[in-house]
């Protein structure tokens, strides 16, 4: 099986200035919310972020299924050798450290590749809510669950917040992205609600120009809603400084979701974001510092 990709990068270029480098030129909108964190956390952050970035940009990239999976497949043997103490690409090598440190779990890492193959194996259209909740788990509720121990969150308290705050935050971004997504041949909304509410030709782009599809969005808008309502009670019992990060990846994201609500999923093809000025207003309003 061919090893992920970029194992031939220059020995004088090390896997931490990698992964910063990759979070940069990402320009992420949770690069803030890693910057609210000592430097030892950080850089862990970024090692996470950069696994997720490189797994991500293999299954949503121009190949072939069968060259994604094989792709995924080097990910899946490189995680085998990171944790028995021989990785080769420079991003599992960043992430030995954080390992040690925060005892981040191999089957976490392993979950986000499942859920990377759930997309490589070809467009998700119309899946059943079932499955559409096991696609947020494994592509944002594992990776909450590696930030979690590098914020330091209790375990319980922490498992329980990744689990609410991925679901909610993937959600939204389904929500967000409806438009790109059809355009790539996707449609994320599960068919409870699509039949629902008789959008019953569920291709991606008729599904999109069809007026019932508004009523839809807003019922799956409310399962966000009450999964950010979940997170934010748990975090109301967390230590505030150590789950800086998350607070504001809660705040963004709700704020995205009222926009989207304000917006009536009128135009799904026009997408909603939040400009750095409106992020920055979030943070000095929460008093995230």
């Amino acid at each position: 099986m061919s090893e992920p990709a970029a194992l031939d990068m220059p020995a004088a270029v090390s896997a931490e200035s990698h992964v910063t480098e990759v979070v940069h030129q990402a320009r992420t909108s949770f690069y803030w919310a890693m910057r609210l964190l000592p430097k030892a956390k950080r850089q862990a952050m970024f090692a996470v972020y950069a696994f997720c970035r490189v797994v991500d940009d293999i299954a949503d990239g121009d190949l072939p299924a069968g060259s994604k999976l094989a792709q995924l497949q080097g990910w899946r043997e490189e995680i085998g050798r990171l944790y028995g103490g021989h990785p080769h690409h420079p991003v599992a090598r960043a992430l030995q450290t954080p390992i040690a440190t925060y005892d981040l779990a191999r089957e976490d890492f392993l979950a986000i590749i499942d859920g990377m193959e759930m997309d490589a194996r070809g467009p998700i259209v119309a899946p059943p809510l079932r499955e559409l909740r096991l696609y947020c788990a494994r592509v944002a509720a594992a990776v909450g669950l590696l930030c979690v121990r590098i914020f330091g969150a209790p375990r319980a308290e922490g498992i329980a917040l990744a689990e609410a705050l991925g679901e909610a935050v993937q959600l939204t971004n389904i929500l967000r992205d409806i438009g790109e997504d059809a355009g790539l041949g996707r449609l994320y909304l599960p068919r409870e609600l699509l039949a629902k509410h008789a959008v019953t030709d569920t291709t991606p782009m008729a599904a999109l120009r069809d007026p019932r599809l508004a009523a839809a969005c807003a019922e799956l808008e409310t399962l966000a809603a009450q999964r950010f309502a979940e997170a934010q009670a748990i975090l109301a019992r967390l230590p505030r400084a150590d789950m800086k990060p998350a607070r504001l990846i809660l705040v963004v994201y709700q704020r995205l979701l009222q926009q989207l609500h304000a917006s009536g999923y009128r135009d799904p093809e026009r997408r909603v974001s939040l400009s750095k000025a409106e992020k920055l207003w979030l943070i000095a309003r929460h008093g995230i510092f």
